[in-house]
C-alpha cells in the first residue's frame, strides 16, 4: 500500500529518471569524403564502390566533395541523386561551377528528413576554380536546435590567401551561432600545422587531435580532410578514423562518431 510519506520519494525518483533521460547524449555519425567524381585510383568510374565505402561507415550525415551533376565525363549522371538512392538517404547538391554540360561541386547526404541548405560561394581572389560552402540546418532528434552543418572544399594552390579568406568568411558566418551544435566537414587542402587550420581553430576544434593521413588514398602521407566541431563543451568524440578505401577515390574518407549534450548554462 502506498502511503503519503512514500509519495514524495516516488515523485523524486520519477524526477531523477526523467532528468537522466533528458540528459542522454545524442549520437551522430559523420563522414567527409572527397569522391573524385567517383573515379578511383584504378581509373574506373564506380559510384557503387563509393556507396559501399559510405555504407560500411553507417553515417547519419555525409559531406561529399568533387561531385558531378550531369557532366559528360561521368556519363551525364546526377551523382548526388544516385548515391542518395543507393544509400537510402536524403540529399542536397551544391554546384559551384559549370562543367562539361553540367555542374560540379559539393553535396550533403543525410538520413534525417528535415534539412535546409544555403550554398555560399567562397572568396575567389584569383582566376582559380570557384569553391563553395554548403550551410545546412538539419533537425536531429534529441537536439533542441537544428544542427548547423558546414560542408566545403577549399582551394588547393600553394598560395593560401583564398583558404585564409575562406576561414575569415566562415568566422563571420558563425559569429551569432552561440552554443548551438555545429560541425564543419570537408577537404580543406591544408595541413594541421597550416595557417588555415590555425585560423579555423580560433572557433572550431578538430575531432581528431592526432594527425590521421587522408591523402593520397593508396599510401596516405598527410591529412587534408577534416571534421571539426563547436562548441567544444557540447561534443564528445567517441570515435574518429580514416576509412579503409585505398582505391575508390584519390582521398580516404573520414568518420567521426560524436555525442552531443547541451552545454551547461550555469
Amino acid at each position: 500500500m502506498l502511503t503519503f510519506r512514500a509519495l514524495p520519494l516516488l515523485l523524486l525518483a520519477i524526477g531523477v529518471v526523467s532528468a537522466a533521460a533528458a540528459q542522454e547524449p545524442t549520437r551522430v555519425r559523420v563522414v567527409s569524403y572527397n569522391i573524385h567524381h567517383g573515379e578511383g585510383t584504378d581509373g574506373k568510374l564506380d559510384l557503387k564502390r563509393i556507396a559501399q565505402v559510405l555504407s560500411d561507415a553507417k553515417p547519419d550525415i555525409v559531406a561529399l566533395q568533387e561531385v558531378d551533376q550531369n557532366t559528360k565525363r561521368t556519363e551525364n549522371v546526377d551523382q548526388t541523386a544516385v548515391l542518395a538512392k543507393l544509400l537510402k538517404m536524403n540529399s542536397v547538391f551544391g554546384g559551384n561551377i559549370d562543367f562539361q554540360g553540367g555542374r560540379y561541386g559539393n553535396a550533403i547526404l543525410t538520413k534525417y528528413s528535415s534539412i535546409s541548405v544555403t550554398n555560399h560561394p567562397l572568396p575567389a581572389l584569383t582566376s582559380g576554380e570557384q569553391r563553395g560552402l554548403m550551410e545546412a540546418d538539419i533537425s536531429v532528434p534529441g537536439m533542441k536546435q537544428p544542427l548547423k552543418f558546414l560542408a566545403t572544399h577549399f582551394d588547393y594552390r600553394g598560395d593560401d590567401k583564398e583558404r585564409v579568406a575562406s576561414c575569415e568568411m566562415i568566422a563571420q558566418l558563425i559569429r551569432d551561432w552561440g552554443n548551438r551544435p555545429a560541425l564543419l566537414a570537408g577537404d580543406l587542402n591544408a595541413l594541421p600545422e597550416s595557417r588555415t587550420l590555425t585560423l579555423l581553430e580560433n572557433d572550431w576544434t578538430r575531432a581528431n587531435r592526432h594527425i590521421l593521413a587522408t591523402f593520397p588514398s593508396d599510401t596516405p602521407t598527410r591529412q587534408i580532410d577534416y571534421i571539426m566541431l563547436r562548441p567544444m563543451e557540447g561534443w564528445k568524440v567517441v570515435e574518429y578514423r580514416v576509412l579503409d578505401s585505398p582505391v575508390a577515390s584519390d582521398h580516404r574518407g573520414i568518420l567521426a562518431v560524436l555525442d552531443w549534450a547541451e552545454p551547461s548554462t550555469k
